[in-house]
């Protein structure tokens, strides 16, 4: 078996707030949408994906490093934005999400983490440490 893709699937109540503020302002772009008697969806592309599996002292640690305490739950976003991070942070913040830490440097790389307007927490950063293909 070989994957081909991961998807992450949110459900959200806000969900037009949700589009927006990932269409719209994050710029990911749609690559389905549909509005049905069986309810409403969309599929946004993100680029290239990964799973990243922790246990809870990692977790913990990364917390640590990037907010300075515990905060995250089971699931936390991670988007790489590139060299212009402190412009994707204001970005994000004013659309409606609450940054939680300003950027900083973890030993990874540059770190900001924020929290979405249906409450998912991201952490943005500037490089990425998967292989090239």
């Amino acid at each position: 078996m070989k994957v081909k893709e991961l998807r992450l699937v949110l459900t959200v109540d806000n969900l037009e707030e949700i589009i927006q503020f990932y269409r719209d302002t994050v710029g990911l772009p749609v690559s389905k949408a549909w509005d049905e008697e069986t309810g409403r969806g969309i599929i946004l592309e993100a680029g290239r994906a990964s799973l990243e599996l922790i246990d809870a002292r990692h977790a913990a640690t990364i917390d640590a490093l990037e907010v300075g305490r515990r905060v995250a739950g089971p699931v936390r976003l991670a988007l790489n934005v590139g060299k212009d991070i402190e412009t994707a942070t204001a970005t994000l913040a004013a659309a409606g999400a609450e940054v939680i830490s300003p950027v900083t440097t973890a030993p990874w790389s540059r770190v900001s983490r924020l929290k979405d307007p249906a409450g998912m927490q991201l952490t943005l950063f500037e490089k990425s440490t998967l292989l090239e293909e």
